[in-house]
């Protein structure tokens, strides 16, 4: 966080960038998840070094939220959804 110049805290996002294999939810996964009000729409696998606990994604332009990871030796599988628009 950091301030703006009349001292309202500002929130500083930034950006890194990370390849990664994206994958596709499952059905099953994404009715399982619906139950509990989460609605996943991307799966993402990279290597666990570098993934540093960020809470949202960018891919393509569009905003993720990190709904879950499960790592498993080297590599790391983040479950996100997408994001509303603001406003």
């Amino acid at each position: 966080m950091s301030e703006d110049e009349i001292g309202n805290q500002v929130e500083q996002i930034a950006e890194r960038k990370v390849f990664a294999n994206e994958f596709s939810i499952s059905s099953t996964e994404y009715y399982n998840a619906a139950a509990t009000g989460i609605r996943p729409s991307k799966s993402f696998e990279i290597y666990s070094f570098e993934y540093k606990g960020e809470e949202r994604l960018k891919h393509k332009d569009v905003v993720y939220r990190v709904v879950r990871t499960e790592t498993r030796g080297e590599k790391t599988r983040i479950t996100c959804e997408r994001v509303a628009a603001d406003g």
